[in-house]
């Protein structure tokens, strides 16, 4: 059994790399990838700690992007879709173009964080700073909304309620989400700018949770969808995250053969958050079924070997 995407501390989980490793090793997962958001800081500590467990570890990140060949309606105006995507195998240099449009996409969040500190503030949150989410976090580098959300239930219970499952999809829908209250966006990076940063590394470009980004109408999967994996196949993306674990087995199934339909590799993952996310399961996802074939991550080493050329 294999995980493609999870999250640690370095970014929006709980688990510090080491304490995910020796997670993984406990269900007996035989490879993944730690996907933090927008930094591959996290990559040397987990290193160790997989050697350590004999458990195969593919470099990997999650990015925050922007795709206009995509935009949607929002507050009655027209906008660039923010999408997530994967990259697999991605260089670690630090002088690499990927890693500079990292360092670019990380300073952007915080001029986000410092912003929505201020926008919370203004609406009732009053409690709520930089310095306290920081400390969640366990950094500056670290903040993301999951820290804004914890902040919240702990600062003002007032205003969101108590913590569960279902408060924080609720809080996310009201305050925090694309389009919630408090919501302020990023600057924006394009798919196609850090996508052609990464020509001849053996980088590959999967599409995180592909309906949670790009469905609009929740009938429209078979219409829509076929249309956005032939786009980003020609914008040189490898992989769709069709085995996702917040979606359940029908739909999942029904994803693998669009994504094969498009030519593409049908990549999966948890999205584990740890604490942040409890419901989501390490190897399991949300659903408690979720099973990556372990053949997928030999699709994607194929897939590097010949992006490397």
């Amino acid at each position: 059994m294999i995980d493609l995407h999870t999250h640690s501390s370095f970014s929006d989980g709980s688990d510090t790399p080491t304490e995910l490793a020796q997670n993984a090793r406990d269900l007996g997962l035989s490879a993944i990838a730690l996907t933090d958001h927008d930094t591959t800081a996290s990559h040397d500590e987990m290193a160790g700690a997989c050697a350590e467990h004999g458990i195969e570890l593919i470099p990997g990140v999650e990015i925050s992007l922007v795709d206009d060949e995509f935009p949607k309606r929002r507050n009655g105006q027209t906008v660039s879709r923010s999408v997530h995507v994967l990259a697999y195998f991605l260089p670690l240099d630090p002088e690499h173009p990927l890693q500079k449009n990292l360092q670019i996409l990380r300073r952007d969040r915080d001029e986000r964080n410092r912003k929505l500190v201020a926008l919370l503030q203004e609406l009732g949150f009053g409690l709520v700073t930089l310095e306290y989410v920081a400390n969640l976090a366990r950094g500056y580098e670290s903040i993301g909304r999951p820290h804004f959300a914890r902040a919240m239930f702990e600062l003002h219970p007032d205003i969101v309620g108590g913590e569960s499952d279902e408060s924080w999809r609720a809080l996310f829908n009201e305050w925090l989400g694309s389009d919630g209250r408090a919501y302020v966006a990023r600057k924006s990076m394009t798919v196609s700018r850090f996508v052609d940063a990464a020509k001849g590394s053996g980088t590959v470009f999967s599409v995180a949770h592909p309906l949670l980004n790009y469905l609009d109408d929740s009938t429209a999967v078979e219409s829509t969808m076929p249309r956005v994996f032939a786009s980003l196949r020609e914008r040189g993306f490898r992989g769709v995250e069709a085995h996702y674990g917040g979606t359940g087995a029908a739909m999942r199934a029904l994803m693998v053969k669009l994504t094969r339909d498009a030519g593409m590799i049908p990549t999966g993952g948890s999205d584990y958050h740890g604490l942040y996310k409890e419901s989501v399961k390490l190897g399991f996802g949300a659903s408690g079924d979720l099973r990556v074939p372990d053949e997928v991550l030999d699709e994607l080493k194929a897939a590097r070997s010949a992006n490397s050329m």
